[in-house]
C-alpha cells in the first residue's frame, strides 16, 4: 500500500470490530497511526478522528422506553460530539506549529435518512450526527479541517442486531450480511487523506462496489401565499401542489432492498 497517511495519527472510536476494526486496518494500512486512547490519559498529536461506535435499541414508538432512548442517544450522538469537543481544540492548534490541517468521519446511515420501523432513538441520532457534520464542517472550515459523513453499508454488529419485521427486511439482512467492510474503511481512508482536502460537509456511501453521494435536504418546490396566510382551504390546496414532490415514506431496507455490486 502507498503511505498516503504516513506521520498522521487517527482516532477511531468503536474500533475493535466490524466497521471500526476495517477502518483502523486500512488506516493503518496507508500508513496512519492508529491510537487507542483509554481513561486517564490526555491526547498527544490527532489528525484524524473517526466517530463509528454505535449501539441499537429498537422499539416502537408506541412502546417507547426511556432508557433505551438515553443509551443510544448518549453513545451514537453525545459520544461522536464529546470526542469531538475534546479533539478539535488540538487538531486547531497544533496546525501553529506547521502540521498539516486533519480529518472528521462521521459514520452515520441511512436510518437517520429514510427512517426504519422500531428505530426511533437510532435514526434520530444518526440524523443528529449528520447535521453535527454539517455543522463541524462549518466551524473548522477556516482551520481546514474536514469533516464528512459515511453511509455505510456492510456486515457489523449493529447489522446481525436487527431483527426483520417481515420478508424483505430478512432477505435485505441476509444481503448485507454479505457485503465487505473494505470498501466503506477504504471511503475512510481517502477522506483522511490530503487528496481529499477539497471534500468537507458531503454525505457519501459505499455499498461493496458501489460508491454514493447523497443529496443533502433543500428546497423542492417554493409558493407565495396571500398576505394574512391561506385559510385551510387554500393550505390544502397549495399542499396538493406540493404531493407530486413529496418524499416516498420508505424505508432505508426498502430503498436498498437490491442485490449489493459485491
Amino acid at each position: 500500500m502507498a503511505n498516503e497517511l504516513s506521520g498522521r495519527v487517527a482516532i477511531v472510536s468503536g474500533g475493535a470490530r466490524g466497521i471500526g476494526l476495517a477502518i483502523a486496518q486500512d488506516l493503518a494500512l496507508h500508513g496512519a497511526s492508529v491510537v487507542i486512547i483509554d481513561s486517564g490519559v490526555s491526547i498527544g498529536g490527532v489528525d484524524i478522528v473517526v466517530n463509528n461506535a454505535a449501539i441499537l435499541r429498537d422499539g416502537f414508538i408506541f412502546k417507547a422506553a426511556l432508557d433505551a432512548w438515553d443509551a443510544v442517544i448518549r453513545t451514537n450522538l453525545t459520544g461522536a460530539y464529546r470526542l469531538l469537543a475534546a479533539a478539535t481544540p488540538v487538531m486547531r492548534e497544533q496546525l501553529k506549529g506547521g502540521r498539516p490541517p486533519g480529518a472528521v468521519i462521521n459514520i452515520v446511515s441511512t436510518a437517520g435518512i429514510y427512517g426504519n420501523f422500531g428505530q426511533s432513538a437510532y435514526g434520530a441520532a444518526k440524523a443528529g450526527l449528520i447535521g453535527l457534520t454539517r455543522v463541524a464542517a462549518h466551524d473548522l472550515a477556516r482551520s481546514k479541517i474536514t469533516c464528512n459523513a459515511v453511509i455505510p453499508f456492510a456486515a457489523t454488529r449493529v447489522t446481525q442486531s436487527i431483527q426483520p419485521a417481515n420478508e424483505a427486511q430478512a432477505a435485505y439482512k441476509k444481503k448485507a450480511l454479505e457485503v465487505s467492510p473494505l470498501y466503506v474503511a477504504r471511503l475512510v481512508s481517502f477522506l483522511a487523506s490530503p487528496a481529499a482536502a477539497r471534500v468537507s460537509g458531503q454525505l457519501l456511501g459505499a455499498r461493496g462496489r458501489e460508491l454514493f453521494l447523497f443529496s443533502q435536504a433543500r428546497p423542492v418546490m417554493k409558493q407565495i401565499v396571500p398576505s394574512g396566510g391561506h385559510d385551510l382551504p387554500g393550505m390544502n390546496a397549495a399542499m396538493k401542489a406540493f404531493e407530486p414532490s413529496f418524499c416516498d415514506l420508505v424505508t432505508d431496507l426498502e430503498a436498498f432492498s437490491g442485490d449489493p455490486v459485491l
